[in-house]
């Protein structure tokens, strides 16, 4: 009888520790979930960052499409335009000093 106690528990024991080892670093363990946890959390980030910039982006194409005044904009900054009746002054700054 002592035999078969000390058997079972053996089993018993072994099967423990195969399952807490598989609990904690198998391939789907604890271990692997908290990085999958991290990954996650950071992929969220990076979406509401892109979200934010998709929104931006939104609001401009809503801007271009129905005012002049944002399509005015951006062709002075891009394109370097100038409206009738204006004077365009360019100022070119040297790197080096001068000597006087």
């Amino acid at each position: 009888m002592r035999g078969t106690t000390k058997t079972v528990l053996g089993v018993l024991l072994v099967l423990l520790v195969v399952l807490q080892y598989r609990f904690w670093l198998g391939e789907h363990g604890w271990v692997k979930l908290k990085d999958v946890r991290q990954l996650v959390g950071l992929q969220k980030q990076e979406n509401e960052g892109l979200r934010a910039r998709n929104e931006r982006l939104h609001a401009e194409v809503i801007d271009l499409k129905k005012g002049t005044d944002a399509l005015e904009e951006r062709a002075r900054s891009n394109l370097g335009l100038v409206k009738e009746g204006e004077t365009f002054y360019q100022v070119i700054e040297d790197g080096e000093s001068r000597p006087e």
